[in-house]
C-alpha cells in the first residue's frame, strides 16, 4: 500500500504533469505533425492496494485531451504494479511497463516519442534551442501552478494550513513579453483551483513576473535561488513578498516529489 507521499505524488503526475502534454503537441512541430490526424485512446494504470489509478489520452483528430480515471476500452495501455512504479516512470526513471496493444507499433512510436519530449521538463534538461527554451518554461509554469492546487488538495498538512487561513486570493505566474506563457493558482478558504493565462477579473494578490524565457530558466532550475533571482532582476514580485517567498517553498517541495 501506498504511503501519503507517494498518493500526493501520483496525484500531481495524473492531473499536472500528464495535461502538459497538450502543450508538447500543439506547440512542438514535430510533435503536432506526428500525431495529425491520430485519433486513439492511450491508457495509464496502476495498481494501489488492488484498485486502479490512472488516466488516458485521448486523441481525437491530432487534438489531445487528458481523461482522469479509467473508464472504455483503450488502443494501448501502460500498466503499472504500483504507484511507486508509475510515478517512478513519468519522472524519467528506468521502470518498464507491462503494455497492453503492442500491435498497434506506430502509435506505440508516436507515444514513446511523447513521453521522450517530457523529459524537457526535467532538472537535468537544459535546452540551448530559444524554441526549446520557450516550450520547457511554459510546460514548467503551467505544470506548478497545477501542481500547487493539486498538492493542496492532496491534503498536505502544511499546505491545507497555509491554505485554510486565506481568503480568495489569485496567484500569478507569467513571462513578460509572452502572452501565452501565464498560469495561475486560487486559493479561497482552503480550497484551490489552477488556470492557464493572465487572471483578468481583479489584479492577483502575488504576482511572480519572470523578466524572459531566459530569466525564468535559472529560477525554474533552482540554478539561482528566487532571492537572488528578484536581485538580479530576473524575477519581480507584484504584491505580498512574504507570500511570495511561502509560494516558491511549496513549489520546492513539489519539485522535490518530482525527483
Amino acid at each position: 500500500m501506498a504511503d501519503d507521499r507517494t498518493r500526493i505524488t501520483t496525484r500531481i503526475i495524473l492531473n499536472a504533469i500528464l495535461p502538459v502534454m497538450k502543450v508538447v503537441v500543439s506547440d512542438d512541430p514535430r510533435m503536432k505533425k506526428r500525431f495529425d490526424k491520430v485519433s486513439a485512446r492511450v491508457q495509464f494504470a496502476a495498481l494501489d492496494n488492488g484498485k486502479p489509478h490512472g488516466a488516458a489520452l485521448v486523441f481525437e483528430d491530432g487534438a489531445l485531451s487528458i481523461e482522469q480515471g479509467m473508464a472504455g476500452p483503450a488502443d494501448i495501455t501502460f500498466s503499472f504494479p504500483t504507484l511507486e512504479k508509475f510515478n517512478a516512470f513519468l519522472c524519467g526513471k528506468t521502470v518498464i511497463p507491462k503494455i497492453r496493444g503492442m500491435l498497434h507499433l506506430r502509435l506505440l512510436f508516436k507515444v514513446v516519442m511523447l513521453l521522450l519530449a517530457m523529459k524537457l521538463m526535467l532538472p537535468s534538461a537544459r535546452p540551448k534551442d530559444p524554441a526549446k527554451k520557450r516550450l520547457k518554461v511554459k510546460m514548467v509554469i503551467y505544470m506548478i501552478t497545477t501542481a500547487l492546487s493539486q498538492y493542496n488538495k492532496g491534503g498536505d498538512p502544511e499546505m491545507t494550513a497555509w491554505t485554510g487561513k486565506q481568503p480568495d486570493r489569485i496567484y500569478q505566474m507569467s513571462v513578460a513579453g509572452e502572452d501565452d506563457i501565464a498560469a495561475w493558482v486560487r486559493i479561497k478558504a482552503g480550497k484551490s483551483k489552477a488556470g492557464r493565462g493572465l487572471y483578468t477579473r481583479r489584479r492577483p494578490f502575488v504576482h511572480i513576473r519572470f523578466s524572459s524565457v531566459d530569466g525564468a530558466l535559472p529560477v525554474l532550475l533552482n540554478d539561482v535561488e528566487f532571492v537572488a533571482a528578484v536581485g538580479q532582476n530576473r524575477v519581480s514580485v507584484e504584491g505580498s513578498p512574504e507570500y511570495g517567498a511561502q509560494l516558491n517553498d511549496f513549489m520546492q517541495r513539489i519539485q522535490a516529489l518530482l525527483v
